[in-house]
């Protein structure tokens, strides 16, 4: 099965349509693991400055790494 980050994005956002995350890859390709999936950061909010303050502990109960790869697979 190919998760690219495309699909990765995709699954989140139908999770979740108004979440904010980032996710780092040189090669292009998605989450492929639950080690991937944990290396998301999520955005928590924002600093008096404006910078994101983020973190790789998903803050959505209904975003798991089960519910990413059901939902890539349909796609």
């Amino acid at each position: 099965m190919s998760y690219t980050l495309d699909k990765m994005m995709t699954a989140i956002k139908t999770l979740k349509a108004n979440v904010e995350c980032a996710y780092h890859s040189d090669d292009g390709w998605g989450a492929s693991t639950e080690e991937d999936f944990n290396k998301i950061e999520w955005k928590t909010g924002e600093d008096s400055g404006g910078s994101v303050i983020s973190t790789t502990t998903c803050p959505y109960s209904e975003i798991t790494w089960t519910a990413i790869k059901a939902e890539m697979d349909k796609l």
